[in-house]
Order: C-alpha cells, then sequence, then structure tokens
C-alpha cells in the first residue's frame, strides 16, 4: 500500500535542496542535486512512517498539494530567508515493501573465531547471531 505526502522541495545556493515535508511536522531532509533530494525524500518519509507504525503513533492526513505554498513554509521556518527556487511534489512510498529491504533485511556475515571459543559457545547452546547483534548494539550505543 503506497503512502503519499506532499512535500517541499528548496533549491540552496550551492545547487542541492532541502526538502520539507510540511504536515509531518516539518520533517526534513536534503541532497546535494535534485535527484539526490527525491532520494533522501523518500527514505525520510519512509523511516519516519516506518517508526510512527511501530510506535502506534496516528499520522495525519496529507494536504492536497495545491494548499501547500512553499513560499509559506519557508517564511514559517525562517522569516527572513530568501526563496530561490521552491516547488511541491508529492513522494509517495510502499513503507512495508521499503522497510523490508532497508530497515528489517538481515545480511550475512562470515567471521573467524578459534575453535575452543566455538566449541565452548556450542556447548552452552549460545545463538551466535543474536549474541553478535547483541554485542554490535553495545559497541554502538558506548
Amino acid at each position: 500500500m503506497l503512502t503519499v505526502y506532499p512535500a517541499c522541495f528548496f533549491q540552496e545556493h550551492n545547487g542541492g535542496y532541502s526538502v520539507i515535508f510540511p504536515d509531518l511536522n516539518y520533517l526534513s531532509t536534503c541532497g546535494d542535486s535534485l535527484d539526490d533530494a527525491m532520494e533522501m525524500a523518500i527514505d525520510c518519509l519512509a523511516g519516519y512512517i516506518y517508526t510512527c507504525q511501530n510506535d502506534g503513533d496516528i499520522l495525519p492526513k496529507p494536504s492536497k498539494l495545491n494548499d501547500i505554498d512553499p513560499q509559506k513554509i519557508a517564511s514559517d521556518i525562517d522569516p527572513e530567508s530568501s526563496v530561490g527556487e521552491a516547488f511541491v511534489n508529492l513522494i509517495s512510498i510502499d513503507v512495508k515493501a521499503y522497510a523490508k529491504e532497508h530497515f528489517e533485511k538481515s545480511v550475512r556475515k562470515t567471521l573467524t573465531i578459534p575453535a575452543w571459543l566455538n566449541n565452548a559457545a556450542l556447548e552452552k547452546n549460545i545463538n551466535f547471531s543474536q549474541t553478535l547483534q547483541e554485542a554490535l548494539l553495545t559497541k554502538i550505543k558506548a
């Protein structure tokens, strides 16, 4: 099932683009080019919706494309800013399919451990994948 939200694209002075989803608390991302910004917008929207769904949050109804004024959005964010090229585009994503490919996909890793450690772990019925995941999460949080 597709989820669709409008996004405002603002061209930056360096040629990149900022992207803002006004319906989603001004959720934002950016890209070095329009193509990159579009890919980032899809990833950003998918991650946000996926997290909201997992947390049981209620998502707001998307605005109609014609009801969004990018100049007003830019002014809401920074009244002092001067806006160059800006436009609104719909971003659509199948969150379930995207999550399966990008957020939930398992990756096979090959590793080497000493034979004695392997034998000791097997004797204790230790799940190698789970143990490695827990260890990596501990290292990442440190």
